[in-house]
């Protein structure tokens, strides 16, 4: 089932400059979906349309219901945007606070949460006393409280160092076998594409649409020695190449 789709989507900011220009795609329901391509081809703002933050200019974008509602749709910027006078729980607990759960539930499934990403013990910390990973975590998180059907990732592990950025992928993939989420991942990083998604799909330059697909054949049990695997190499040989044709 597609649970988003996007027709001949073209988005334009006010100075008039266009991001996208005909870009079509669709997220099937539990895919891990990655999106590639060049700095400034519109891949955040093509996020931003998909979770609905902002409207295209022209073209549409249609949502699938699941008994009777749009799916709840998380997202984690690249930045961990945490407030920071409140502690890790308070800022895990916020989209449930604001969506009227009662404050005990909402603070019990923020612990739930934070024990699933490895932050059970900093609960009473705040955002200032944790490293980047953590917040990251933290993030992550706070993304997962609703309860969304569909998780929406900004390059959150760009700024981060090669092995924190390795074991959150890793702790990802594991959130996703347990709460069976669909996730739209934006990144620069063909490498990280490859290990986590079931399909690539590659943009050309701005403004950007969709130039190629390439599927991944890896399946949802992947680990650590997936990333030296001469398989892996193959597949990021392949989305390298069809991202030289798309900016060409």
């Amino acid at each position: 089932m597609s649970l988003v789709r996007c027709q001949a989507i073209e988005h334009r900011f006010p100075s008039g400059k266009r991001a996208l220009s005909g870009a079509d795609l669709e997220v099937h329901s539990g895919e891990f979906l990655a999106i590639v391509g060049p700095s400034g081809c519109g891949k955040s703002t093509l996020l931003r349309l998909i979770a609905g933050l902002i409207s295209p200019t022209v073209g549409i974008i249609a949502r699938s219901q699941i008994d009777g509602c749009i799916p709840r749709c998380g997202f984690v910027f690249q930045s961990p945007t945490l407030l920071p006078w409140r502690n890790v729980q308070d800022n895990v607990r916020l989209p449930a606070e604001l969506a009227g759960e009662p404050a005990s539930k909402a603070r019990e499934h923020a612990r739930e949460l934070l024990d699933l990403v490895g932050l059970g013990e900093v609960l009473e910390s705040y955002p200032a006393q944790l490293s980047g990973g953590m917040r990251m975590r933290v993030s992550i998180a706070r993304a997962l409280a609703i309860r969304p059907a569909l998780l929406l990732l900004d390059e959150p592990f760009a700024a981060l160092d090669d092995i924190t950025r390795n074991r959150l992928q890793e702790d990802l993939l594991r959130l996703r076998r347990l709460q069976r989420f669909t996730t739209v991942l934006v990144t620069h990083n063909i490498a990280e594409a490859a290990f986590l998604a079931d399909r690539v799909l590659v943009m050309t330059s701005s403004p950007g649409r969709i130039k190629a697909e390439v599927l991944l054949p890896f399946g949802p049990d992947r680990d650590a020695e997936l990333r030296t695997s001469p398989e892996l190499a193959a597949s990021c040989r392949e989305i390298a190449h069809r991202l030289r044709e798309a900016t060409s």
